[in-house]
């Protein structure tokens, strides 16, 4: 997904626990009534003693709309006001949500979900398998789906891509048996589905209010229904969000937390001041400050399933040369931006980081092996080649966020392409808003970007380049695309895995369409009073439901 843009995972991604507002003052007008139909409390006025944590996320909270979501703030505020038919657990497993349960047919490619009784919505409408169809189908149609996440059900689902291209009228995998069956057909056996079911594009959606909200749906909270563990209350894309316990939610007897507050807070600086004077519960750290903090009782560090990486936009002038590209991936090293960053983030050797499941047993990581390593030498000896092609000396612009570790990447960058090609890079940050937007303009022509993992397997960042866009540097090779799509039939574990590895070599290496810069972690600081808080190495990666304050 276009997701890390939370601080808590240092890079694109941090979250930090606060006790008070600051100009986001988490309550609703006094008398205004929440999603849920109740009137909104203030802080310790709920049963369970109001206890509350505030969060912090580094840039703007940019789309809260399940159709055309597609970054990490976004989606871990729908995981914890909305859910699936399964759930991830403390352990990232899949665990029964909405659905209480599922057959799975022997030859593994129909999935028969039945509902829980008695589910609602947060205004008391049930919760119905029709809602998930109208969701999933809104999901497909290029109409609706303005995300970029329609492959992950089309792709999977039988008739899924037919319906998109408007080749049919209907999806015919997905049934809806009753109010309380769902039956999904598949076009091939996926051993992961039930991890795809607990992610936010296979979430469900009430026909009848999003119709009835029209192009006003979810730009702020009544305006928006609830079947997660919290609602929301308060929504202001650059101030932040108020979640509230759900009532209605089946399983609330397992939330405990009142309220979660997140604001919108951009330097790490200000975070870590606010919590040497007790005023943040946890703060991501950054690299200059995480020497001084390793023997707090306090500090924490973890990794998860992300890949930062420079994206080349293969028709944008100079970096559409092919030498320039492999000269510019071989011009720096990886293992010094993991010093410099000196956070638990891993110096990348390819596209898929480590630890991501392989076959018979290893990770694709150590299957592969590096597909690309450092060599000063044959950067200076490619670049002089690509010179000679362009018949100039390239002028390339490296586009990059605005938060404080991607403007600290773009200057590594910039420093060690003017060392070893002698080459001059002029840095454009900006807001991911903004970033995006030239993205998916090809308005650029390399940029910082990142991918977390959607679930635990390598196709969830191989297939990334198959649709041909701005954003993945309108890369287009008919024997790219011909072994993804191999890869999706092979049920032979390890002659689908074969081919994946052949895939990351030809992305990276052949074509030289993105260059790997690191496997993201995360040092910390965290006060003791604080339990339960659920972090996953992909999907949507927060979730509050079993957090609790002390």
């Amino acid at each position: 997904m276009k997701k890390w843009t939370f601080c808590f995972v240092s890079l694109l991604l941090m979250f930090s626990m606060v006790l008070s507002g600051c100009n986001f003052t988490g309550e609703a007008p006094q008398g205004a009534e929440s999603p849920s139909g109740q009137a909104a409390s203030k802080d310790g006025d709920q049963t369970t003693g109001g206890k509350a944590i505030t969060l912090s996320v580094e840039t703007e909270i940019t789309d809260l709309n399940q159709f055309s979501a597609s970054d990490n703030v976004s989606f871990t505020i729908l995981n914890n006001v909305s859910e699936g038919l399964y759930r991830l657990d403390q352990k990232n497993v899949p665990q029964p949500a909405m659905a209480k349960g599922v057959d799975i047919s022997k030859d593994g490619l129909t999935y028969t979900f039945t509902l829980r009784d008695g589910l609602k919505w947060s205004n008391g409408s049930p919760v119905t398998a029709a809602d998930f169809k109208f969701a999933w189908l809104g999901s497909m149609k290029p109409e609706t789906s303005l995300s970029g996440y329609a492959f992950i059900l089309t792709d999977y689902i039988e008739g899924g891509a037919e319906y998109a291209e408007g080749k049919a009228a209907d999806v015919s995998g997905i049934a809806v048996k009753d109010d309380k069956t769902l039956a999904v057909k598949l076009k091939n056996p996926t051993p992961f589905f039930l991890r795809l079911v607990s992610f936010i594009p296979y979430y469900p959606l009430n026909e009848k209010f999003v119709k009835e909200k029209g192009k006003d749906f979810a730009l702020k909270p009544e305006n928006m229904l609830y079947n997660g563990p919290f609602v929301l209350t308060q929504f202001d894309p650059a101030g932040g969000a108020l979640l509230e316990k759900n009532p209605n939610y089946w399983d609330n007897g397992s939330v405990r937390l009142d309220k979660v507050n997140i604001k919108v807070v951009k330097e790490m600086n200000t975070a870590l001041n606010l919590f040497k004077v007790g005023e943040l519960d946890r703060v991501n750290l950054s690299s200059a400050d995480v020497s001084a903090n390793k023997t707090s009782p306090e500090f924490g560090s973890d990794i998860e399933f992300a890949t930062t990486y420079l994206q080349f936009n293969l028709k944008a002038g100079d970096v559409s040369n092919s030498n320039i590209r492999k000269a510019l991936q071989l011009a720096y090293d990886s293992k010094v931006l993991e010093q410099l960053l000196n956070n638990g983030s891993k110096g990348a050797v390819g596209l898929i980081p480590d630890l991501m499941n392989g076959a018979g047993g290893k990770s694709f990581r150590d299957m592969q092996g590096k597909v690309t390593a450092p060599d000063a030498a044959k950067a200076k000896e490619l670049w002089a080649q690509g010179v000679k092609e362009l018949g100039h000396a390239p002028k390339i612009k490296l586009l990059v966020l605005d938060d404080t570790v991607n403007k600290d990447v773009g200057t590594f960058l910039q420093s060690e392409f003017k060392k070893n090609l002698g080459a001059e890079i002029e840095i454009e940050s900006m807001p991911k808003k903004a970033r995006n937007k030239l993205m998916d303009d090809s308005s650029y022509q390399m940029a910082v970007t990142a991918w977390g993992a959607d679930y635990d397997d390598a196709m969830t960042y191989l297939d990334l380049w198959i649709n041909h866009t701005p954003y993945r540097g309108n890369y287009n090779n008919p024997k790219y695309d011909r072994l993804i799509a191999e890869a999706k039939k092979e049920a032979d574990e390890a002659k689908r895995a074969e081919m994946l590895l052949q895939a990351e070599k030809l992305l990276v290496g052949e074509d030289a369409v993105v260059a790997p810069l690191f496997y993201k972690g995360y040092a910390f600081l965290q006060k003791k009073n604080i339990e339960g808080l659920v972090y996953h190495p992909y999907g949507a990666s927060w979730d509050f439901k079993y957090a609790a304050k002390k």
